[in-house]
């Protein structure tokens, strides 16, 4: 089960990037209170249509209670990832490798600490964002949120928390979860080579998607431009 870990009438920033996993962490957080979904623009080659993914679900009406549009902000990573870096290239890891082969150093790091920059200039004290159980990176576990949680506070001068609410949940977890909450699965985007606005079919991204709607029993409604490979 879930714990919300909210207080009734708190607004919280969700880091939003337009994925199953935070769209389903926006409409979840929404029963508990007022939401700001930020999206933090880094240079990654997926972003332009990610975020048009973003608009897309904004307008479903899926999200229309209590959920602030969205606030795009932008770090320029593109100075410390390297031109050749898979993720700006957009040449992911291919359907069967591991994930840690799509770690990308420091991401959380840089979303969570612009989001708290805007949250601490607009009042808003708790920051949510969604990893899953067995996410295997360092900037994921609850060890880092805690630190960064009071590293931020202090640079800020300000109260903030981080909550991470799906941390012992799997994606077919989250797949029933959103399904019942009616959150538009089939809009979301989980893939790290989009063709059109849409999954490529073939990269690790999409693998977990297809094998987390088996495992939760929900029809997948997601388009692929190919089938998986053999």
């Amino acid at each position: 089960m879930v714990d919300p870990r909210s207080k009734h009438g708190q607004e919280t920033a969700v880091l939003f990037s337009g994925g199953l996993d935070s769209a389903v962490l926006v409409a979840h957080q929404a029963r508990h209170g007022v939401v700001h979904p930020i999206y933090v623009a880094v240079g990654l080659a997926w972003e332009p249509i990610e975020e048009r993914v973003v608009a897309r679900l904004m307008a479903s009406g899926a999200f229309a209670d209590r959920v602030r549009p969205v606030v795009r902000l932008a770090v320029d990573m593109r100075d410390v990832y390297p031109a050749s870096h898979w993720a700006v290239r957009g040449a992911p890891p291919a359907y069967h490798t591991p994930d840690e082969d799509v770690y990308i150093e420091g991401r959380n790091v840089v979303l969570l600490a612009k989001a708290a920059v805007y949250g601490a200039r607009n009042g808003i004290g708790r920051l949510a964002i969604g990893p899953l159980a067995g996410n295997p990176f360092p900037d994921a576990t609850a060890e880092f949120f805690a630190a960064m949680a009071r590293a931020l506070s202090l640079g800020l001068a300000c109260d903030l928390t981080i909550a991470a609410p799906f941390a012992d949940l799997h994606k077919e977890d989250v797949i029933r979860l959103g399904a019942s909450l009616g959150v538009p699965l089939e809009l979301t985007l989980s893939c790290m080579n989009p063709v059109g606005d849409g999954h490529c079919g073939r990269c690790s991204k999409c693998r977990e998607r297809q094998h987390a709607f088996a495992s939760a029993g929900v029809k997948d409604l997601t388009k692929y431009a190919a089938p998986p490979p053999d």
